[in-house]
């Protein structure tokens, strides 16, 4: 094999492995956060692992119809604050939080619920051959 040949291989697999790892971090960074318990983006805490921007603040109230229906749960909650997310075109709600169901006039059962709707950054590109 001769020096130019050597060369040209050695480029194309420095290349190919620089792909490789744009690849990964790019899908890396697409793939979703979920939260496992409730099936969507809606989290209690702040995400730390990953940068993000604050869209808004979103906000929900779930009630119960009658006093015979079962009372709004957490994932209830939760759902309605990612409808409402999923609007801004948010990827998460960070910071969820939630008060105990409350009689109102209109109501048998109500819950405010808010949160904060994040759109996750897009990961840096590498320039390749710096």
């Amino acid at each position: 094999m001769t020096k130019s040949h050597s060369l040209a291989a050695l480029v194309a697999a420095v290349a190919i492995s620089a792909m490789h790892t744009l690849a990964m971090a790019q899908s890396t960074a697409a793939t979703p956060t979920v939260n496992e318990e409730f099936g969507v983006p809606v989290f209690p805490y702040d995400i730390t692992d990953r940068p993000y921007t604050v869209v808004g603040e979103v906000k929900a109230g779930v009630r119960k119809a009658t006093v015979f229906s079962k009372a709004p749960d957490q994932g209830k909650v939760y759902r309605e604050l990612w409808e409402r997310a999923k609007k801004l075109g948010a990827d998460a709600v960070i910071k969820a939080s939630y008060g105990d169901p409350k009689i109102t006039a209109f109501s048998w059962g109500s819950i405010s619920a808010t949160g904060l709707a994040v759109k996750f950054n897009a990961p840096a590109t590498e320039i390749v051959g710096k």
